[in-house]
């Protein structure tokens, strides 16, 4: 075990205990759970549903990488863990902004214990939101293979074995005295929606980076869109998830909030993994080209045969590929690069090629993550002038949107997935966001279809079902 901590360094204890029993449904443990809420949920990977901020790490400018990741080896260097499993070790869970402010914001991490004060209410979806922040959960329920079990943290300079311990006997009680389940709330239906960039502006920011691409500036910009939307009734997170793991069982499901009594909520089902890190493999996706489902199996073959076979796609695959390879290559002994292959899901398939690394020395996964966002499936190539681009186009900030959500543990190693298929809401209003990839011979009207399929995941839980069925 590391040294104990110096008298005015904060402490970390944590301890578990495997949960015997029934648990109460996922909804209904997130509804259980104190603010800030997360939730973390992998296909591969235990379900993580977690409540409160025992400490919580921020960083500003373009630095915040590096300064999460000081911050997290400060903070799990002064950890009493008995975790009893791997998978209830201590974690951080958090996100990063798409872009971050101007380097004169801030210069190092700030860490906060015992969750910090919420923040006033700001005009814009985002401003909640900083450069990077990640929260270590006072309580934390974590679902594996083998069962359940509940974690207990605290962080603080007078943090102490005992009064964890008896935290955790009494919120074990308290989970296994939960009332039985609620119904599902139905769906809210949808009172009024604006889109932020028109069909003309569209066509023209389009048009003007296809030209840029032409005039051999630019090889691909991934430009997006949002649609903002106005709830008829309160918005249940934790039902949209619990629907969205239903749907989307491949994905990984995501939720993260600023502190408060009613904070906002990113939250989504992504497709695309940005990296994990587990010692020194690392395992990664390059996920572009798109198009629908069919109504039949054979139509859904017919259609994946064509989105494989389409120079378009193609192309802008394998500039995704290549250039995670590029990217991984400074900190590999070897790459791996599988085969290509589709990857279907509720509402559109894509092209998918799994690329796995050996490192050639220890790393950190948020070394891995700087180096690799933003990918060329959320950003462009050269990454600056594309997102030059994006700035320069885009009526709207994506604040967290197509940037990297994850957690993090003591040794260095986590998951990291691209925040898609995703929207910032509070109790009546969601941001949507979805963004498609524009290289030489980008149709306007063709990328304005793809951009309202992949709204449809988040969309199709916030409309009534009434809506949904009649295509409005």
């Amino acid at each position: 075990m590391d040294s104990p901590p110096a008298a005015d360094q904060p402490r970390l204890v944590s301890r578990s205990v495997r949960l015997d029993g029934e648990l109460p449904p996922f909804r209904d443990l997130l509804s259980a759970m104190d603010s800030p809420r997360t939730v973390w949920d992998g296909p591969t990977e235990p379900t993580v549903i977690a409540g409160g901020a025992a400490a919580t790490l921020t960083a500003e400018g373009p630095e915040r990488f590096e300064h999460i990741k000081d911050a997290a080896e400060r903070l799990f260097s002064s950890g009493d863990v008995h975790a009893g499993t791997e998978a209830a070790c201590p974690r951080l869970f958090g996100g990063f902004r798409f872009h971050a402010t101007e380097p004169s914001a801030a210069n190092s991490a700030t860490v906060d214990t015992d969750g910090g004060q919420p923040s006033e209410a700001e005009p814009t979806p985002w401003a909640s939101f900083p450069d990077a922040r990640f929260v270590f959960p006072r309580l934390q329920v974590t679902l594996t293979d083998r069962g359940p079990w509940l974690t207990v943290n605290a962080v603080g300079t007078t943090a102490s074995i005992e009064a964890v311990e008896t935290r955790l006997e009494a919120e074990r009680e308290r989970l296994a005295s939960l009332p039985t389940a609620d119904p599902e709330t139905p769906q809210p239906g949808i009172a009024a929606r604006r889109r932020t960039t028109t069909p003309e502006s569209w066509r023209a920011g389009v048009t003007a980076a296809t030209d840029r691409i032409t005039d051999g500036i630019l090889q691909k910009v991934v430009l997006a869109q949002a649609l903002e939307v106005d709830v008829a009734a309160d918005l249940e997170v934790g039902d949209i998830l619990s629907r969205l793991g239903t749907k989307y069982p491949s994905c990984n499901r995501f939720l993260t909030e600023p502190a408060g009594r009613q904070p906002p909520a990113f939250f989504g089902a992504t497709p695309e993994r940005l990296v994990s890190l587990r010692g020194r493999t690392v395992e990664t996706d390059a996920l572009a080209g798109t198009t629908g489902r069919g109504e039949t199996p054979a139509e859904d073959e017919w259609l994946a045969r064509e989105l494989l076979e389409d120079d378009k796609n193609v192309h802008e695959h394998q500039l995704v590929a290549e250039t995670i390879c590029e990217q991984l290559e400074p900190f590999a002994a070897s790459i791996s690069v599988g085969d290509r292959q589709i990857r279907r899901l509720a509402t559109v398939q894509h092209i998918h090629t799994p690329i796995t690394a050996e490192l050639a020395a220890d790393s950190h996964v948020l070394d891995l993550v700087e180096a690799l966002h933003p990918t060329p499936a959320v950003g462009g190539l050269p990454p600056d002038l594309a997102l030059e681009t994006i700035g320069e186009t885009e009526p709207f900030d994506r604040g967290w949107y197509a940037a990297p959500i994850g957690w993090i543990d003591a040794a260095g190693n986590g998951t990291f997935a691209v925040g898609l298929r995703s929207a910032v809401a509070t109790r009546r209003r969601a941001t949507l966001f979805a963004g498609v990839g524009i290289v030489a011979d980008s149709d306007p009207d063709r990328e304005w279809d793809e951009i309202e399929l992949k709204f449809r995941p988040i969309l199709d839980e916030l409309e009534s079902t009434d809506s949904a069925l009649s295509g409005q």
